[in-house]
């Protein structure tokens, strides 16, 4: 990425400003070294250069994602302070089959399955991976016939770890016609359904809005809701949800339970005016239905797992 970059703005003469970043994990001894030696390839392109290290104690488990997390925290602090619009990065087409692998087999929903985004906004930033259809052995072969050098992270091959692990299939599933180009594909099309069932969804909240009459009614109307394609029903609840929810992200698989519990719940119990006929928890929000309406408001904080206790020890008054 660092080559082609600089060779785009020669060409351009007057091209903009580029920051080349690369990000020391210290997980390798190696690593001070490679960061070195990107650094004299930027200084012979006249590209500006900086190392910054992932500090602190690392995570005993879960390396590659918390390494990920660190590393794109990295790179948006650094934007920030160069005042960047863009932040590329040199993800190829194998890198995004291997993606999609990895978030099948953790059961992703439509919008995971799209994979890596060729744009992603983020913190001020865009996110940019233009070399998405690129074949990784592409880059490599044209790395070899510039003559210049490059690392090879003997972790893209440890097999305790997953991505390698899936890359070692590879060959095999490529076999069965599900070759990196195909895998790539689909992430591509997914990704269009993702943004076509996003549109869906900010149209249906408008919709529910106005079933509201115009009033600043909380919560929206039940019929209304379940009359609504399953998908949609399930991403408006995970928004109403995120928008509220103390306890992270809700799990999509929890939302899609819930989803079907509140259609199950039939016009009969949302209709009740008794609050506690429907009633649910989730990522630190409370979800019921009364009176025809499904209320998604922030839950009361948690209780101390013994009783609370008078400062004599005894048990307070109830």
């Amino acid at each position: 990425m660092l080559w082609l970059m600089a060779r785009w703005r020669r060409a351009l003469k007057h091209g903009p400003r580029l920051v080349a970043v690369t990000v020391d994990h210290q997980l390798r001894s190696e690593a001070r070294g490679e960061a070195a030696d990107v650094k004299r390839l930027a200084r012979e392109l006249d590209v500006e250069h900086r190392t910054l290290r992932w500090n602190g104690a690392k995570p005993e488990t879960g390396v590659p994602a918390a390494a990920r997390d660190a590393r794109y925290a990295l790179l948006l602090k650094a934007a920030r302070q160069y005042e960047a619009a863009h932040i590329l990065t040199a993800h190829t087409r194998d890198d995004q089959a291997e993606t999609l692998l990895m978030r099948m087999a953790r059961g992703s929903g439509i919008a995971g399955l799209g994979a890596m985004a060729r744009q992603l906004p983020r913190e001020g930033a865009i996110i940019v991976r233009p070399l998405l259809d690129v074949p990784k052995a592409r880059l490599l072969a044209t790395l070899d016939k510039a003559g210049i050098p490059y690392a090879i992270d003997p972790t893209n091959t440890d097999a305790k770890y997953t991505r390698p692990r899936l890359r070692a299939l590879m060959p095999l599933l490529a076999a069965e016609g599900c070759d990196a180009r195909n895998l790539t594909r689909l992430a591509g099309r997914l990704g269009r359904a993702n943004a076509a069932l996003e549109l869906m969804t900010d149209g249906a909240e408008r919709f529910l809005a106005v079933r509201n009459g115009g009033l600043p009614r909380p919560g929206f109307d039940f019929d209304a809701f379940v009359g609504l394609p399953e998908e949609v029903r399930v991403r408006v609840l995970l928004r109403a949800i995120g928008r509220v929810a103390t306890e992270g992200v809700p799990e999509l698989g929890k939302v899609e339970t819930l989803s079907g519990a509140i259609e199950a719940a039939g016009p009969a119990t949302a209709r009740s005016g008794v609050q506690g006929r429907f009633r649910q928890t989730l990522a630190g929000a409370v979800i019921t239905i009364v009176r025809g309406r499904i209320l998604i408001e922030p839950a009361p904080p948690r209780r101390s797992a013994g009783r609370e206790r008078n400062a004599q020890g005894e048990p307070a008054s109830r």
